[in-house]
């Protein structure tokens, strides 16, 4: 994203004008690109949730835990209301859900078929 849309946007939120240090975008685009990753990572675990069972749990339970840091930097850095709590308890909510699914996916009757397979 160019600088003026990111200035535009973080303008748009009340923040006013959007540092123009070197940091500042290395952070804007790291990050983003951090979550492109990710998301590649959910896509690829998406296609054999069994298979990478231990994967979604490690990911629930870090996103529980992200989401609750985002929380609590967002307010120590005076990020604007909304926004902190749209972002931290988002991803927390997210964590829960993934949690809650891979519990659900180790419960399953094809999860037991598969451990009396695998001890034949």
């Amino acid at each position: 994203m160019p600088y003026s849309w990111m200035n535009a946007v973080h303008g748009w939120l009340g923040m006013g004008r959007l540092p123009q240090a070197p940091i500042v975008s290395y952070l804007a685009r790291s990050t983003s690109g951090f979550y492109v990753l990710l998301g590649g990572l959910f896509w690829v675990v998406s296609f054999d949730l069994r298979r990478h069972e231990v994967v979604l749990y490690y990911l629930g339970v870090v996103i529980v835990v992200f989401g609750a840091a985002l929380f609590v930097i967002d307010l120590a850095v005076g990020m604007p209301l909304f926004w902190s709590l749209g972002e931290g308890p988002f991803n927390t909510a997210l964590g829960i859900v993934i949690l809650f699914s891979s519990r659900r996916l180790r419960a399953g009757p094809s999860h037991a078929y598969h451990k009396l397979k695998e001890s034949e």
